[in-house]
């Protein structure tokens, strides 16, 4: 294998650069291609069938543009596409998303937790296993809650707006009532809504973003599998959109994605 091959992430939209800041963090000398599906975006009220068809096309182009190991950097596509990706593409490496219910639980103090998620996610069999393992099984109250409208708010750069903390109050409002005192991001987006959700939760309270274990997750791999790149090796990013380049452009610039500059964006 030539280990200067990519990296490549996909996302319906920009929530998967708040995992590319992460493996950018940890790889600097890797090359990655960021695919941001914008013209299906927002994932999370698809039909799981339709969705997982239209992953399977979009890691499609990042397999067939080299990459070494394709990160699924998108809850509701992980819970219904990824068991897919690895039949389809056996000899590729696709690590994926889960919502953080093991370290929320392991940190609560009040046996309390809540978990942000897309519609997809919050009744996948996967977000549902972990709730019974770390919730129930270990006395762990797990409170799961769907902020709709907050992908697109994220999407136009308003995860930090007054729209955005009316939306997210009377759910973080109730959780508070409960005693939740740590929070999953259960959506690659809802890091870009860090802030407002900080703010309403009260310093107690703990956020917890699933995005520095799945860059650890990648580096373990490509480790384990000998592919890292050399040390010291350029690396960089390219970006693809289904969408508008040009607004796709103006978003990463907007959310200040390290080492992006003047992104060059291609259609695929």
């Amino acid at each position: 294998m030539d280990n200067r091959r990519p990296i490549g992430v996909l996302d319906s939209g920009v929530g998967g650069l708040s995992v590319l800041r992460h493996l950018r963090l940890l790889l600097p000398a890797e090359a990655m291609l960021y695919a941001a599906d914008a013209a299906w975006c927002p994932y999370g009220p698809r039909p799981a069938a339709m969705l997982r068809g239209r992953v399977r096309e979009v890691a499609g182009v990042l397999v067939g543009r080299g990459a070494k190991l394709v990160v699924v950097a998108c809850n509701s596509a992980s819970t219904v596409a990824l068991a897919d990706l690895r039949r389809r593409w056996p000899d590729v490496p696709f690590v994926g998303m889960e919502p953080a219910v093991k370290p929320a639980a392991i940190r609560t103090r009040s046996r309390a937790v809540g978990v942000l998620a897309t519609a997809t996610t919050a009744a996948g069999e996967a977000l549902a296993a972990l709730v019974a393992r770390y919730g129930a099984a270990q006395g762990v109250d797990v409170h799961v809650a769907v902020p709709h409208g907050l992908v697109e708010l994220v999407e136009r750069g308003e995860g930090e707006s007054p729209a955005a903390v009316a939306l997210l109050a009377p759910l973080i409002a109730a959780w508070r009532a409960a005693g939740v005192d740590a929070i999953v991001l259960g959506c690659t987006h809802f890091p870009f809504a860090r802030g407002s959700i900080e703010r309403l939760a009260g310093p107690a309270v703990t956020v917890v973003d699933p995005g520095p274990a799945v860059a650890r997750q990648a580096a373990r791999v490509l480790a384990g599998t000998g592919a890292l790149a050399p040390a010291g090796a350029a690396g960089g990013t390219a970006y693809l959109t289904s969408g508008d380049p040009a607004a796709f452009a103006l978003a990463l610039r907007r959310l200040a994605t390290p080492g992006a500059g003047a992104p060059a964006v291609l259609a695929f």
